[in-house]
C-alpha cells in the first residue's frame, strides 16, 4: 500500500448551488483540473473525488458535489446523491456567491448542525462581490495566482474545526499491547485472500503496532500453535481473521488476551460497545425475521463468499430457523431500516469512521440492532464473551442485552 486508503482520509466535502464555484474551487486547491467547469449549470453530475496531501492535516479526500439547487431533468437524482454525502463528510466547505446565503445554504448549514459536522463558508467570486462578513474565506476560484493564499487559510480553518477523533483516532492494538510488547497476527492465506498483499486490516494493525513501539508477528492459522509454544513468553495480545476464530481459541491459552480484525475495526471505525449490543440480537431472531447485510466495498462473490454464503449459513444454523437475508454493498444503505430484525455491517475498512458511525445512527433511530462481522461470526460460534474480553465496557453491552 503506498498511499493512506480513502476510509482513513480526512473527508472534505463540497457543497453549494449550482454554478457557485465548487468544481473551480477544487480545482484551485488541488492545482490541477479535476472537476469539469463550465458555464452551464448542472455541470457536475456525480460527486467527484480526489485525495491529497495536505500538511500539516494529512492525507485528506475532497468531495465535489453536484448544486443543491439543480432543476435540471436528472436534478433530483443528482441531489439525492449529494445528500448522501453527509454520511460520510467529516468537515463540509459552503461555497457561496459573495455572501450569499439563502434557503440552500441555511438547509445544509441545518443538515451538519443535525450531524454535528463542522462547516467552513466561502464566498467565491470575491472579484465580483467582495464578503461584508468576516466569518466567510473570500476566494476568486479562477484567480490561480492566489492559490498559496487561499490554501494557507483553508489549511488555519481546517485545523481549527478538525474532528478530534480524525487528529486522535482511537487506536487499533497501541493500548492493548505494551511499548516492547508482542502482538500475533493469525492472517489465513485461501482463496479469499488478495493475491500479493494483505488485506487493509492486518496492514493497519501492523502499522499501529509499530507506531506503538510493539512488534508484530505474522503466522498462518496452521502455523500457529507451534510458533506460539516456541516462545518463552506469551504475546500481550493474539488477534485473528474471523473465519479462524475457532482454531484461534482452541490454541490460545486462557491467560491470553485474544480477539478478532474485524472486533478491532468495530472499534476504529465506529462505537464497539453500540454493536456488541447489536450481536446480543442474534439470539432473539425467530422464523421470518429479515437480516441485512452491509458491504461496505463491490467486490465480485467467491463461491463461499462471507458476507453473501457464510454469515447467512452460520446465523441460520445458531437460531435454528429461516431468515430473510438482503445484502446491501459499497454506499447503497436501505431507507427502510425497520423492517429489518438485525443489521450486520462488514468490518467497514473502505467507509471512514463517520460513515459507519453515521450507519449506527440510522439504525438507533429506526430501532434496530446493529452488529458487525466479526461480532456476528464470534457469537454463532459461541466465543464472542472471550474475543471481547480486551474490551469491558463492550462485553458489559453486550451481556447487559442479552435475553
Amino acid at each position: 500500500m503506498k498511499t493512506a486508503p480513502k476510509s482513513l482520509r480526512l473527508h472534505i466535502a463540497l457543497f453549494g448551488r449550482t454554478n457557485v464555484g465548487k468544481s473551480s474551487f477544487l480545482n484551485l486547491i488541488a492545482g490541477q483540473d479535476v472537476s469539469i467547469v463550465s458555464e452551464q449549470p448542472g455541470t457536475t453530475t456525480d460527486t467527484v473525488e480526489k485525495t491529497m496531501e495536505l500538511l500539516p492535516i494529512g492525507p485528506v479526500v475532497f468531495i465535489d458535489t453536484a448544486g443543491l439547487d439543480d432543476t435540471t431533468v436528472l436534478g433530483g437524482k443528482r441531489i439525492e446523491k449529494t445528500a448522501k454525502v453527509f454520511d460520510r463528510a467529516d468537515v463540509i466547505i459552503l461555497i457561496c456567491e459573495g455572501d450569499q446565503f439563502g434557503e440552500f445554504e441555511q438547509a445544509v448549514g441545518n443538515r451538519a448542525k443535525e450531524k454535528n459536522i463542522p462547516v467552513i463558508r466561502v464566498a467565491n467570486k470575491s472579484d465580483i462581490s467582495n464578503p461584508s462578513d468576516p466569518s466567510f474565506l473570500p476566494c476568486n476560484s479562477t484567480d490561480f495566482a492566489s492559490r498559496e493564499k487561499v490554501l494557507a487559510q483553508l489549511k488555519a480553518r481546517l485545523i481549527a474545526v478538525c474532528p478530534e477523533e480524525f487528529i486522535q483516532p482511537p487506536p487499533l492494538v497501541g493500548d492493548l499491547v505494551k511499548p516492547g510488547g508482542l502482538a500475533i497476527l493469525i492472517v489465513p492465506i485461501d482463496l479469499q485472500a488478495p493475491k500479493g498483499r494483505l488485506i487493509l486490516p492486518q496492514v493497519s494493525t501492523i502499522r499501529d503496532a509499530l507506531d506503538n513501539d510493539a512488534a508484530a508477528l505474522v503466522v498462518k492459522e496452521r502455523e500457529y500453535a507451534h510458533l506460539l509454544s516456541q516462545l518463552k513468553t506469551p504475546p500481550d495480545l493474539v488477534v485473528c481473521d474471523s473465519q479462524v476464530v475457532l482454531k484461534m481459541i482452541g490454541d490460545t491459552p486462557a491467560n491470553v488476551p485474544c480477539t478478532t480484525f474485524s472486533i478491532l475495526f468495530a472499534r476504529l471505525k465506529g462505537d464497539l460497545p453500540k454493536l456488541a449490543a447489536g450481536a446480543a440480537a442474534i439470539d432473539r431472531l425467530k422464523n421470518g425475521d429479515k437480516v441485512l447485510i452491509a458491504e461496505s466495498c463491490s467486490h465480485h462473490a467467491a463461491e463461499d463468499d462471507i458476507g453473501r454464503v457464510k454469515i447467512p449459513r452460520w446465523l441460520r444454523q445458531y437460531c435454528g430457523c429461516e431468515l430473510q437475508i438482503d445484502v446491501f454493498a459499497g454506499r447503497d444503505f436501505p431507507d427502510n431500516l425497520a423492517d429489518y430484525s438485525l443489521v450486520v455491517q462488514c468490518g467497514g475498512c473502505m467507509h471512514n469512521r463517520r460513515e459507519i458511525l453515521s450507519r449506527i445512527e440510522k439504525c438507533e433511530a429506526a430501532g434496530v440492532p446493529i452488529t458487525n462481522y466479526g461480532l456476528c461470526i464470534s457469537q454463532t460460534q459461541g466465543v464472542l464473551k472471550r474475543v471481547l474480553s480486551p474490551f469491558p465496557a463492550a462485553l458489559d453491552a453486550f451481556e447487559r442485552n442479552l435475553k
